[in-house]
């Protein structure tokens, strides 16, 4: 309710009484969304500080302000110099005016989704804008709130309503506080006892209440929720100064919980799901028949193998049972066996490297969901500094697995994994863009070994190691974007892209590396979801 309008009309004449005779020394912006006005008596200084960002709008009071050497730039410097006279809240509305001796007016709308300020050198002259996308509020003027007079004819006598509805103005606070007081259930006289009750409080409260609901700290006029802290009701500037910079910093807090929760909730369940898939396929290579067992059955009855045959039924001595096997009518069964025998050395690699992914997946899937646990348990955490610094020890980044814009001008395949860049070159000429031009040297570059294919390169990021299951799905898209697409395995070359070269007179796409590592992968591309 700090942009209530309740509130406002409570908060103006205690800003009239501090400001009366203040003049405007200075009025800048340094942030975005956020207008600071200093005023001074010659002794003494004031400040208005104007939060208008849609997602907090707030008018802070902050006791002492410094201004930032650089990123500052002056506003309306017709303000400069301006006494105040007065301050005023529009009736029923989010809005507070301050109003100059000169005529001169700023006024603050503290609307939720589109704030902004507005100054005029008179009430009637151009409305300069804070704000200047929101062109309509240069018409923003106050709302009559009386009702037009009736003819003498036109009058009859009426009997005054019973008010059993709250007014619009109000938020949703006063309208849940009555529901806790029965409003509901209650009858029409009960429930007009029951605004008036609530009326009364609003317009004149005896305390201001900092409250925790629905996961938002918030300042109610009424007793709801969890109370974090009470203040006197007789101090709106007091109450405000308390109050802004605590909910900035408990939105803080809210806003990278939330965002830390969901970061390892999504860490837990891709670790999961990827451990699955790797022991389905573990799961479907221990029970199907291996090359190198369909290679033993080729060199065991070669002898009876005719010439150009494309098939033979052969006694499996593995099962007792007959199998059917398919040859090639051009290929020798030597050479068959011995393709087969080199596919099998590979699918070996690959059970290990799965059994091994099985293990690292569930691991990371545990520690997140230990992280997870942590985050209701540890006390520490519920102070934004205690969070910041626990995050920081773990590693995470809440912002982790946010997209990262990369200009749409640039003519490369864009991928985004854990919130590093990952991008593909389209052709021999595009890769010496990527590479030659685009690379940084300590980006990680990564290409199909010993055929042609794409570059690919994983942008660095400062500070940060780039995990091991990053580097895998890079080189899966190597492979994928290679000649060894549809080869069972392929080796990739992993390097930083400081040791890549290109020689001179080189074909476009050629590049000669100095020091590599092999890693082998299943070409794919791990970020298309069948």
């Amino acid at each position: 309710m700090h942009t209530n309008y309740y509130f406002l009309r409570q908060l103006a004449p205690a800003l009239t009484e501090r400001m009366r005779g203040y003049r405007v020394a200075v009025c800048f912006t340094q942030e975005k969304d956020e207008l600071v006005v200093g005023l001074t008596d010659g002794a003494k200084e004031f400040w208005l500080k104007g939060q208008l960002g849609a997602n907090f709008p707030a008018l802070a009071l902050p006791e002492t302000f410094q201004r930032a050497r650089s990123n500052s730039v002056d506003l309306f410097p017709d303000i400069l110099g301006q006494q105040v006279e007065t301050v005023v809240a529009w009736p029923q509305d989010r809005v507070l005016q301050v109003n100059f001796r000169s005529g001169a007016r700023l006024v603050f709308k503290l609307y939720g989704p589109r704030p902004n300020a507005i100054f005029r050198t008179t009430p009637e002259a151009s409305a300069q804008l804070f704000q200047q996308k929101l062109l309509a509020d240069a018409d923003l003027k106050p709302q009559p709130t009386t009702p037009p007079a009736k003819s003498a004819e036109a009058e009859e006598p009426t009997k005054p309503a019973v008010q059993t509805k709250l007014p619009p103005p109000l938020a949703d606070l006063p309208l849940r506080f009555l529901r806790t007081q029965g409003y509901d259930a209650g009858t029409a006289e009960a429930k007009a006892r029951l605004v008036n009750q609530v009326l009364a409080q609003l317009e004149k409260p005896a305390h201001y209440y900092i409250i925790q609901l629905d996961g938002r700290t918030r300042l109610s006029l009424l007793p709801l929720g969890d109370i974090l802290e009470t203040l006197p009701g007789d101090d709106p500037v007091a109450a405000i100064r308390r109050f802004v910079p605590m909910a900035l910093g408990r939105r803080a807090l809210e806003m990278e919980t939330k965002q830390l929760r969901q970061l390892l909730e999504r860490r837990a369940d891709e670790a999961s799901t990827a451990a699955a898939h790797a022991r389905q396929r573990l799961h479907a290579l221990a029970h199907e028949a291996g090359y190198r067992h369909t290679a033993d059955l080729i060199m065991a009855h070669l002898h009876e193998i005719p010439v150009g045959a494309t098939e033979i039924e052969v006694l499996d001595f593995y099962t007792n049972q007959p199998r059917r096997i398919k040859l090639k009518a051009k290929e020798k069964p030597q050479r068959t066996a011995e393709n087969l025998y080199r596919k099998g050395k590979n699918q070996q690699i690959e059970e290990r490297q799965l059994a091994e992914r099985i293990a690292r997946r569930e691991a990371e899937a545990l520690t997140a969901l230990e992280r997870l646990e942590e985050m209701d348990t540890v006390p520490a955490l519920a102070e934004l500094r205690g969070l910041r610094t626990w995050r920081k020890q773990h590693g995470l980044d809440p912002t982790a697995n946010a997209a990262i814009k990369v200009p749409g001008e640039l003519p490369f395949k864009v991928f985004e994994d854990r919130g590093f860049t990952i991008l593909v070159g389209r052709s021999a000429e595009n890769n010496d863009l990527l590479t030659q031009k685009f690379a940084h040297k300590d980006d990680l570059w990564l290409h199909a070994k010993d055929v042609s294919g794409s570059h690919v390169v994983i942008r660095h990021r400062a500070g940060q190691t780039i995990p091991e299951p990053v580097v895998e799905h890079a080189a899966m898209l190597a492979g994928w974007y290679s000649k060894r697409q549809h080869d069972t395995l392929c080796p990739v070359t992993v390097t930083p892209k400081k040791f890549v070269r290109k020689p001179k007179g080189a074909r476009p796409g050629q590049v000669v590396v100095e020091r590599e590592r092999v890693v082998l992968v299943k070409p794919g591309n791990p970020f298309e979801r069948n």
